[in-house]
């Protein structure tokens, strides 16, 4: 059923609707917001789903409910990213040293790595464009920039992550 069908639905007060749009759309979000954190965050993930479920009789445009989504997505994460940013940080646990993996988990470790290391400005559109396959227009969107500004976040972010995984002796 298209994403339109269910906003009306769940306007019109059907419960199930909203439960179907949710589990149409929380891995994308709830991906989103683990790349963005670095981590799980399910405060953050129920946070989005609760201004979703308080903005859909606001939503004008039902045809426009993913880059409305990742909007709310987005604040929520820039939110948390404030309240995390206020916190002193805490004092580096020693880690031991292990043997390096070397695999596929190795591969997503070092790709999440490097995605982490990246500016939050770079990460998200990165995340946006190529992960959540959302277009340029939609990317602009959601981040409040002319799509001018997300292609050259685009770019910047191509090249920081390719200059860390380097670093890291990984081929690209």
């Amino acid at each position: 059923m298209s994403d339109e069908l269910l906003i009306v639905r769940c306007r019109l007060g059907e419960r199930d609707a909203f439960a179907e749009l949710v589990r149409a759309w929380h891995g994308a979000v709830e991906g989103y917001v683990r790349r963005m954190l670095g981590g799980p965050d399910d405060d953050v993930v129920q946070e989005v789903w609760l201004a979703v479920f308080n903005g859909l009789p606001k939503l004008r445009e039902p045809g426009r409910f993913a880059p409305w989504l990742f909007t709310i997505a987005r604040r929520a994460v820039m939110n948390r990213l404030r309240e995390a940013y206020a916190r002193p940080e805490p004092e580096p646990a020693e880690e031991p040293a292990g043997p390096d993996e070397i695999g596929p988990i190795a591969d997503r470790e070092v790709l999440g790595a490097a995605l982490d290391a990246l500016p939050v400005r770079e990460r998200e559109v990165l995340l946006l464009f190529h992960l959540q396959d959302l277009p340029l227009d939609a990317c602009a969107q959601i981040c409040g920039v002319p799509v001018g500004t997300v292609k050259s976040r685009l770019a910047r972010a191509r090249r920081l992550l390719r200059e860390q995984l380097e670093r890291k002796e990984y081929e690209v």
